[in-house]
């Protein structure tokens, strides 16, 4: 086989065409933080001239947010039925290709559960459809005359992508898998391989056969030109047992072709000085008008309005890997000191009931929502002072950079991007300036405990509060420099 392009490149990304296939598209529909990557990365790239175009299924709620038109047709494949596909144009002023299959698509609620809460049945053909038609755009059998020269997958539902690109005939597009959460695998009985349409060759271990079943991020990270995950520690991380969830073996014989490029943020929508959703916009130089939102945030979880009264805030899916559990065992020992908690967030059963208790027990020191409301998290990141993120293991996070640009210092267990991103405040990193936030290990309630009483401790300490305030609003979250690294990545395959 042989790549569309190996062209030499006069700048960055100049000329470079990339179809960026994802499930999720902020603000079109999120259900983590892959749409907030899928959201922001491709309106970057193509800010480095990169002609990107955004693939994703015709999820109800797409199709009513963005006027589209047909521009081809996908031909049936096994049990993925023929599907039309439909261009539109982002408000981010990027290009989206949405994949039009009511069969599959036209469905209520999460783009991956039923109403039950269980994973729809046919989620192999799902999004084998969306792996296929990213593999199609990249092939010489592409509907379109317009040819990309990187199929960018991302996380398991666009993964195997690479491995039907291996079956296509002629000059394809090379292909990158980022890995987003190693955890979720996409893994489907060994029937699935003839339901999605790839041949019985493809079920090898140098494939996509993972442990008797069809893995389709095992079958990316087998046949894609190049790996990356959202952040340098995480990669490391993943290369081992520990975190490396059955895959590590693959992972580290696939070294030299995986990179970490820690994440950026959407910064014109997480902006204190500009954000609509908060009670009053501030910045570095006018840090006192934060206050106004801590009191919003106050009245609002119906926590008494208390100015000298630090409040620490959660944000997060409500499960064990985001360690809610060490915040409800350290919360006793917490409150005993003039402390406010807030919580938002929805996740396994016990761990709601859990925090609802505690908020029942404290009514007037823990206020607790069980949903996601994106206009309420805008809120706790302005009114918080402290942010917890005490994750067992965490690729990148986005929170405690969302919380850095409002002065709101995170507190994260020291993993994956959450040790990338936060330079832990001691008595070196606060004279030198570089503090930012708080980290702790291991992943324990003791430690996040001692944390927690370190930046209680800070916070007696305005002046110096201050100063670690600044400087992490300070801090370039941008998507800019990822999006170099990522375009190098790019550029490297078609040049191998």
């Amino acid at each position: 086989m042989q790549f569309i392009a190996g062209r030499k490149f006069a700048r960055l990304g100049a000329n470079l065409k990339v179809v960026f296939a994802t499930s999720e598209f902020a603000p079109l529909i999120k259900t983590g933080g892959l749409a907030d990557v899928s959201g922001s990365l491709p309106g970057a790239l193509a800010q480095l001239d990169v002609g990107v175009r955004v693939l994703l299924p015709g999820y109800p709620a797409v199709l009513r947010a963005v006027p589209s038109e047909p521009i081809a047709h996908i031909p049936s494949l096994g049990a993925i039925p023929a599907a039309m596909l439909l261009y539109a144009h982002s408000r981010q002023g990027v290009d989206l290709l949405l994949i039009d299959c009511p069969a599959l698509y036209e469905r209520p609620g999460n783009p991956y559960l039923g109403a039950d809460g269980k994973d729809w049945p046919d989620n192999d053909i799902r999004f084998g459809l969306l792996s296929r038609t990213a593999a199609l755009l990249g092939s010489r059998a592409s509907p379109l005359g317009w040819r990309p020269d990187v199929i960018h997958c991302q996380d398991w539902q666009a993964a195997l992508a690479p491995v039907y690109l291996k079956y296509l005939p002629g000059a394809r597009a090379a292909s990158i898998v980022t890995i987003h959460n190693l955890a979720y695998q996409g893994n489907f009985p060994h029937a699935s391989l003839a339901r999605v349409g790839l041949p019985p060759s493809a079920f090898t271990m140098e494939g996509a056969e993972f442990y008797g079943q069809l893995g389709f991020l095992k079958g990316g990270l087998a046949c894609a030109d190049a790996i990356t995950t959202v952040s340098p520690t995480y990669a490391r991380e993943i290369c081992g047992e520990a975190l490396g969830f059955g895959l590590q073996g693959i992972l580290s014989a696939r070294a030299a072709a995986l990179s970490g490029i820690l994440n950026g943020v959407d910064t014109d929508t997480w902006n204190p000085a500009t954000d609509a959703q908060i009670a009053q916009c501030y910045d570095a130089d006018h840090l006192d008008d934060k206050r106004a939102n801590k009191r919003m945030l106050q009245e609002t979880l119906g926590l008494p309005v208390e100015d000298a009264t630090p409040v620490l805030g959660v944000v997060s899916r409500l499960v064990e890997q985001k360690g809610i559990d060490l915040v409800a065992a350290v919360a006793e020992r917490i409150l005993e000191t003039p402390v406010q908690l807030v919580i938002q967030g929805t996740g396994e059963r016990g761990l709601e009931e859990r925090v609802l208790a505690l908020a029942k027990r404290h009514p007037r020191r823990v206020g607790v929502r069980i949903a996601y409301d994106e206009a309420l998290a805008h809120a706790i990141e302005a009114g918080a002072d402290v942010f917890l993120m005490p994750s067992r293991f965490e690729p990148c996070g986005m929170n405690q950079m969302y919380s850095q640009r409002y002065g709101t210092l995170p507190i994260g267990c020291r993993t994956g991007g959450l040790a990338d991103s936060i330079t832990d405040c001691t008595p070196q990193t606060l004279a030198a300036g570089t503090a930012n936030g708080f980290t702790f290990a291991p992943a324990s309630a003791d430690a996040l405990h001692e944390a927690i009483r370190r930046a209680l401790a800070l916070y007696r300490d305005p002046p110096s509060w201050r100063r670690v305030q600044r400087a992490a609003m300070a801090r370039d979250v941008s998507w800019k420099a990822s999006a170099k690294e990522y375009v190098k990545v790019y550029e490297r395959v078609l040049r191998h």
